[in-house]
């Protein structure tokens, strides 16, 4: 299995993909406003949403299923 993807359906990256759509989110639409910041805050929200229902989006590309879950279990 890749590295990349394994630490990513770990809990600690699960933590940071949480972190990261989160600081996404407050730098688009916190700190640069308008229609690039909007754009900023919804790419942000990928790594959020993917973080909170344990899913990894790079996963497939390397063979690996999507769920974290099956992810560690495999």
């Amino acid at each position: 299995m890749n590295p990349f993807v394994k630490f990513m359906a770990s809990p600690a990256g699960r933590l940071v993909r949480i972190v990261a759509g989160l600081a996404l989110i407050a730098w688009g639409l916190l700190g640069l406003g308008g229609t690039a910041g909007v754009i900023v805050a919804i790419v942000g929200a990928l790594p959020l949403v993917a973080g909170l229902f344990d899913f990894c989006v790079f996963a497939p590309l390397f063979g690996n299923p999507l769920s974290g879950r099956k992810i560690r279990a495999g």
